[in-house]
């Protein structure tokens, strides 16, 4: 099922919602229409390939890894060495970068095997053949006013987050630094951090 934000309404969530506090997701699963969405209702008597129709109901996360991640805390005001002391990274992005801030080539830092396999590729024991994710995977976020869902349908994208600081005073909804967006529900100021939320969509999973 597609992410639910606790403050939209079920209207709202089975729309795209951005109420209520920033929550994150799964970028393969919260996003609706994305490839681990399966908002769907099937009869116990159908196929096991049966696509099912759209049930409209919503989730309230589809994370795999990345709890207690948000848009707050809010980090500071000594950047960087609160955010060190946070024990983050600078512009370190949750579910797309390593501790170390560099970036990962594939799905496999955020699920065991890449979260897919290629099930006609056959290692020699028999198992089907790891087949990570190369584009679109991450942590994405929702909420004070940022939608869940990116992009043209019915294939949804989302937005990505990553640590940003705050060089002035920015209000919640405006830049902290340039494509990424306080959504973390309080005002800034200078010297402060927060995963600011990105307003480029992210890539189409493949």
């Amino acid at each position: 099922m597609p992410a639910g934000l606790p403050g939209s309404t079920s209207v709202q969530n089975a729309a795209n919602p951005s109420a209520g506090n920033f929550v994150l997701f799964d970028l393969l699963s919260g996003p609706k229409g994305s490839p681990k969405d399966r908002d769907v209702d099937i009869a116990p008597t159908a196929s096991p390939t049966s696509a099912g129709t759209a049930s409209g109901n919503a989730s309230t996360g589809a994370l795999a890894t990345g709890i207690g991640f948000g848009s707050p805390p809010v980090i500071g005001l000594t950047a960087p060495a609160s955010i060190v002391a946070a024990g983050y990274g600078d512009d370190y992005t949750p579910g797309l970068t390593k501790p170390d801030n560099t970036s990962s080539a594939n799905s496999s830092i955020m699920y065991i095997g890449g979260g897919r396999s290629d099930a006609p590729t056959l290692a020699l024991d028999g198992r089907a053949v790891s087949n990570p994710y190369t584009a679109g995977w991450g942590i994405g976020g929702a909420g004070n006013s940022g939608s869940r869902d990116a992009g043209a349908g019915p294939a949804y994208t989302g937005f990505s987050t990553k640590m940003v600081t705050a060089t002035g005073a920015v209000a919640n909804g405006a830049a902290v630094e340039t494509g990424f967006t306080n959504r973390s529900g309080v005002a800034l100021v200078t010297g402060q951090s927060v995963f600011g939320s990105s307003t480029t969509a992210s890539a189409v999973p493949a």
